[in-house]
């Protein structure tokens, strides 16, 4: 199941809506929904997957973001996982366990259970990785494959921890509900306490026969390959969560997630500044007199630009969306392009004689002014680049 309806509409909240409010809002409407509350009620259990699908995307940062920018099309893919028509009652069950730990600790505070506790699978630990790009895959976004050494199911036992021609048995003390009650009394009255069951460890089941290749735990070491959507703009430091791509947890327990740390490569041209980029550009003091077109770098195609004759030393250049994009918004980012004057270490005889001459002329003596002098070229490379 996938929905096509907008995601905070189905919350019933604004788009300006804060993490907390967020929360609140699938909390009320999970309870509502919540299939365990709503038997055989199959517009229940639809109105449970959509909301806990709309919770999953905007309860995370980065699937917000690009839920924000390109709608339910900016979720399709590897990298943000949701969208797809996997989207089934099992991964709605999943986000609300993840978000509040499981019907019975969910209903507890509205009086208890009501009697149709679900056991509580393993969840896998996450996966932490690190992957460095280019400033050009940064402007462009890119899909990037990573190979990931993980947990996976075991493929002999199918991840449930039982030997083949075996079949593990409902836990005489929970029944299969992974959980027990113990009843108390107080001086406020009959008390249920809801605990995890010791006997089987919050399984519902109990292995006779264990899986010789895994143990009885249901994973194996094993690595997979994963796509990954890296968005426009990204930057260092920044994390994708790619669902459902973590370890696996055992016995036929639901994955972690992959987490994506992003670095910058250093560029042998550009320094970044948020969207912006900055170039330094040689050039003589004759491209400065006489002007000049040259041909620079850009992150896409070399672009020309043209040196207007008497150009100052300190001059600075911006080429319009020649950037990096703003990760939240269509905007795009400038190259910023300083001049720095190239002086030669040593010259000629004749090239000095030149020079001789031009020094004498009037034209190319530096007009001496008082008070406050104009920023120089250097304080504003200094202010540009933070150095």
């Amino acid at each position: 199941m996938s929905t096509n309806k907008d995601y905070y509409e189905l919350l019933g909240v604004n788009r300006e809506a804060s993490d907390d409010e967020i929360k609140k809002a699938y909390r009320k409407l999970a309870f509502q929904y919540h299939p365990d509350r709503n038997p055989d009620n199959k517009d229940a259990e639809e109105k449970f997957k959509e909301i806990s699908e709309a919770y999953q995307v905007l309860s995370d940062t980065n699937k917000r973001s690009m839920y924000d920018r390109y709608g339910h099309d900016g979720l399709r893919g590897g990298g943000f996982g949701s969208g797809g028509a996997d989207f089934d009652i099992s991964e709605a069950m999943r986000v609300f366990m993840e978000g509040f730990g499981g019907f019975g600790d969910f209903f507890g505070g509205f009086g208890g259970s009501s009697g149709g506790t679900r056991k509580r699978k393993n969840k896998g630990s996450n996966l932490q990785v690190s992957l460095a790009l280019t400033y050009e895959e940064i402007a462009k976004g890119v899909t990037k494959k990573i190979k990931v050494g993980k947990y996976v199911s075991c493929e002999e036992c199918n991840g449930s921890g039982a030997a083949p021609g075996s079949t593990p048995v409902t836990c005489s003390t929970c029944k299969g509900a992974g959980e027990v009650k113990q009843v108390s009394q107080s001086f406020f009255g009959q008390m249920v306490n809801i605990t995890t069951c010791p006997t089987c460890q919050g399984d519902g089941k109990m292995i006779k026969s264990p899986c010789a290749y895994c143990h009885g735990q249901g994973i194996t070491k094993g690595e997979e390959t994963i796509e990954v959507e890296i968005p426009a703009g990204i930057g260092e430091g920044q994390i994708l969560r790619v669902n459902g791509k973590g370890n696996v947890g055992q016995k036929d327990g639901y994955p972690g997630d992959l987490h994506v740390y992003i670095k910058e490569k250093e560029h042998d041209y550009f320094i970044r500044d948020g969207i912006d980029l900055h170039y330094i550009l040689n050039v003589s003091f004759s491209q400065l007199v006489l002007g000049d077109e040259i041909e620079i770098p850009t992150l896409e195609n070399p672009v020309s630009i043209i040196i207007p004759p008497g150009t100052q030393a300190d001059k600075v250049f911006k080429l319009k969306g020649k950037g990096f994009a703003h990760l939240n918004s269509m905007q795009m980012g400038d190259m910023l392009v300083g001049l720095s004057l190239h002086v030669p270490k040593k010259i000629n005889k004749e090239e000095t004689e030149i020079i001789q001459q031009l020094r004498k002329s009037s034209n190319f003596i530096p007009e001496k002014k008082h008070g406050k002098q104009k920023k120089g070229f250097y304080q504003k490379v200094k202010e540009v680049f933070n150095f």
